[in-house]
């Protein structure tokens, strides 16, 4: 298997690479600033054939595309691309807070980034049959699930995220993609911080699991890192 993974270089994203490149598949890290991955030249040092890093900003279009082309050079197709590259802003919690700036970064990243990296690798996608678009979402994207409030700028790219992962299932699902969102939990990241319950080993080993089983009637779908479907 062929796997792209944004924000591969620490995290959710570097703990994929390492676990699908010691499962024996092609990985394509993505990162705005591999070279600077101990994580991912620890990982290189190990699995230099099959491990090919590559520099993106998913925020910035010349970026993707170079990154795009690279990648043509490596792999004539792609089976499984994991949008995962995302960013949190501040933790202010109420509106007059607000610093619409930072709102709109947060939004070029979380929403905008897994699109325009979604476009732009959608022609090797297309060469793997039953390829698999992956988001990296969160509950706290969920309005069913929103009962605390605050957030603001993460809380709504995330609830974007999930709409553009459904349109994404919709638009490519007659070509027999799979487009879906994941909620890893609270996970032991920088983002989720020391007391988070669960370790990023366990959260990404159990995500593998559940991608390995989508198919198409799970297109379009909100599951957890166990394929448990979540409010929307």
């Amino acid at each position: 298997m062929r796997a792209a993974i944004t924000g591969a270089s620490r995290g959710l994203g570097l703990e994929f690479a390492r676990l699908y490149l010691e499962a024996g598949h092609q990985v394509l890290a993505l990162a705005r600033n591999p070279d600077k991955s101990e994580g991912l030249s620890d990982l290189y040092a190990k699995h230099a054939v099959r491990l090919t890093c590559v520099p993106c900003d998913v925020a910035a279009d010349e970026s993707v595309e170079q990154a795009c082309e690279k990648a043509q050079g490596s792999i004539d197709a792609l089976d499984l691309l994991i949008n995962d590259a995302g960013t949190y802003g501040s933790r202010k919690e109420h509106l007059e807070e607000l610093d619409f700036d930072e709102v709109r970064q947060v939004f070029e990243v979380n929403c905008i980034g897994a699109l325009r990296v979604s476009r732009a690798f959608l022609p090797l996608l297309k060469k793997a049959p039953g390829a698999k678009l992956v988001h990296i979402t969160s509950l706290m994207g969920s309005l069913g699930d929103n009962r605390s409030g605050g957030a603001y700028a993460y809380r709504l790219s995330k609830a974007a995220l999930n709409m553009a992962s459904i349109n994404i299932a919709l638009d490519l699902g007659k070509e027999r993609m799979i487009s879906v969102v994941l909620h890893p939990g609270w996970v032991k990241t920088d983002m989720g911080g020391p007391n988070a319950p669960l370790g990023i080993e366990e959260a990404v080993r159990a995500m593998i699991q559940t991608i390995e089983r989508l198919g198409p009637e799970q297109n379009g779908g909100f599951f957890d890192r166990h394929g448990k479907p979540q409010p929307w």
